[in-house]
């Protein structure tokens, strides 16, 4: 993760050294399919991103990001393994004691999301071609989740005999995330062009039961539209 985030930093701040075009529009306007997963989790959403920027420099530009992902929207689903939980100790010491508990590797509980992200920060631009503009950013903003879980019948008979709270059906957990992204913007014109981009995300949601942090890489394409004219300065 330090080694990502070095990264990013390290080209950010290189950007603004390439020439860029001179003119620019001020604002611009993304929407389109997203994608996202994430491999800890198996999870696996789909839905849509929108973005709103600012130009205030032809290389940086400020922005605002929120994304909807998963079941309510087109899909979204996955499983989690139960030594990845916070009851991954007791089942290891009820195995101990000689009850019938299958190893928390084995445990998968599956789960149904939907899955909402905010962000807001700079971005930096590379416009040095005509036809093709690259762009970076890092990624600060708020993530919120809700999951539906289906406890399998047998651990929650499990948990209640071992006196542990057996996890609700619907949870709910909003926090922080941070990261980073970047991809390019194919103009096809002046005011319109088509955007495919990548984004790198690390955060925990559901502390209260799951013990590690999570990574998600998401995709996004679509269709930008860009107006106004970026003064000279």
């Amino acid at each position: 993760m330090k080694r990502i985030l070095l990264c990013s930093i390290v080209l950010l701040i290189c950007l603004p050294a390439f020439a860029q075009q001179p003119d620019v529009n001020r604002f611009t306007l993304f929407t389109g399919f997203d994608y996202m997963v994430s491999p800890a989790r198996n999870l696996t959403e789909r839905g849509f991103e929108s973005d709103f920027g600012v130009t205030l420099r032809p290389w940086l530009a400020l922005g605002a990001d929120f994304s909807v992902l998963g079941d309510g929207v087109i899909s979204g689903a996955g499983t989690i393994n139960g030594s990845e939980t916070i009851y991954a100790p007791t089942l290891i010491a009820a195995a101990g004691q000689g009850l019938p508990v299958p190893p928390p590797s084995l445990i998968n509980v599956p789960f149904s999301s939907q899955t909402y992200t905010f962000a807001a920060g700079p971005q930096f631009y590379l416009r040095k071609w005509k036809k093709v503009t690259l762009f970076a950013r890092p990624g600060f903003g708020l993530i919120h989740e809700r999951a539906s879980i289906n406890v399998p019948p047998q651990l929650g008979v499990l948990l209640g005999a071992l006196g542990k709270p057996v996890p609700s059906a619907h949870l709910t957990d909003t926090t922080y995330f941070i990261g980073a992204g970047g991809g390019f913007d194919l103009n096809l014109s002046r005011g319109v062009g088509f955007r495919f981009a990548a984004d790198w995300v690390n955060t925990h949601l559901f502390s209260n039961l799951l013990t590690n942090r999570q990574n998600y890489v998401r995709l996004s394409m679509g269709p930008t539209f860009r107006w106004g004219t970026l003064e000279a300065r």
